[in-house]
């Protein structure tokens, strides 16, 4: 079955049904690339804006304005179930997130408190609900969540880690404390995607953004049934799911094993390959480096059209980037991507 007015093409490829052209979306396409977002941060945190279900609905809605993707994706960030579970989190200039109490201990993980999300955290679904209003019927709404391992580590290093030594020190010396706090972590992220579900998102995406730092074996041991346990939470809500992680071509069998309609792949990776690795029954996203969004044009549709012959037409590609838009990249060098995937690949 081909997209058509009842099937948007992101969600036909997501499905691994032909599409009648490749949905492409970017990670991070609200941000301050664009000038409309820059002026909202000027007035308002990025916490501020996650409060304010009108403002967060507008950043949503911008870069679909703007750039005319096939998906929107809901403007909150991966660290908000933490806020209610009794982390003190705040977002510093020039370092980002930052946790004054972070989980180190058996006791920092029984403190933490029991979360009814849909309740502690209502104004991200009033955002979901303000945003399916407002959107096309071809352009779907992604919700999302951090993964387990990801949103551990920034709960146990206290923020961005090279090393994560807190993390794996926890792994390796408490294994006990670790799956004690995994199992609350899959606890919350699952009622927090659940929610975002009923209040109306269509499709969900699981960040995996560190568990790169892991090698298989590690990745095996402490991650991989946890993320099964989440995404075999989700599979019951009937919604592609989307499973992304960065530095993760050594982890890709091991996360399709995990779960996830998708797998997410990064630019360190050839497309073409990677989706043997991970099996023709699931789609594949990605994987253009954000970097090339700074290129010469020339360049910059060579890059495109390989990741497109890579892809070779099959059903189950979404173009996407392999992380998400830097903060000064051109505008116009985004939608020249949109034009031409759309172009290239229209049936």
């Amino acid at each position: 079955m081909s997209a058509t007015k009842t099937t948007p093409a992101f969600l036909a490829a997501a499905r691994r049904e032909p599409a009648g052209h490749t949905p492409v979306w970017f990670m991070r396409q609200a941000g301050r690339y664009l000038p409309e977002y820059r002026a909202i941060r000027e007035r308002h945190s990025l916490l501020e804006i996650c409060r304010q279900p009108e403002i967060a609905a507008e950043v949503t809605l911008q870069p679909v304005r703007r750039l005319g993707v096939d998906a929107a994706i809901l403007f909150a960030d991966i660290l908000l179930p933490l806020i209610p579970m009794g982390l003190d989190l705040a977002f510093v200039k020039g370092e980002g997130p930052a946790i004054r109490n972070p989980v180190r201990t058996s006791f920092d993980v029984g403190r933490l408190a029991s979360v009814d999300v849909a309740d502690a955290l209502a104004p991200v679904m009033e955002t979901v609900r303000l945003v399916r209003g407002a959107l096309d019927d071809q352009v779907p709404l992604i919700g999302f969540a951090g993964a387990p391992f990801t949103v551990a580590s920034y709960a146990i290093e206290g923020g961005p880690s090279r090393h994560f030594l807190e993390t794996k020190r926890m792994m390796y010396h408490e294994p006990a404390t670790w799956n004690a706090l995994m199992e609350r972590l899959v606890r919350v992220l699952g009622d927090y995607l659940t929610a975002q579900v009923e209040a109306g998102a269509q499709a969900l995406q699981v960040f995996d953004s560190w568990v790169g730092a892991l090698g298989p074996d590690d990745y095996r041991r402490y991650v991989l049934p946890w993320s099964r346990r989440l995404f075999q939470r989700l599979q019951p809500l009937g919604v592609p799911t989307i499973h992304f992680g960065v530095e993760t071509t050594a982890l890709l069998e091991l996360m399709r094993e995990a779960g996830g309609d998708v797998i997410g792949l990064d630019w360190r990776v050839q497309l073409d390959e990677a989706w043997v690795w991970i099996g023709e029954d699931r789609g594949v996203q990605g994987n253009l480096d954000p970097v090339a969004l700074f290129a010469p044009l020339s360049e910059l549709e060579s890059r495109v059209r390989e990741i497109l012959r890579c892809a070779a037409g099959r059903p189950g590609h979404i173009f996407n980037l392999g992380h998400g838009i830097l903060p000064d990249t051109p505008i116009d060098q985004v939608r020249a991507v949109v034009d031409l995937v759309h172009e290239l690949t229209s049936t």
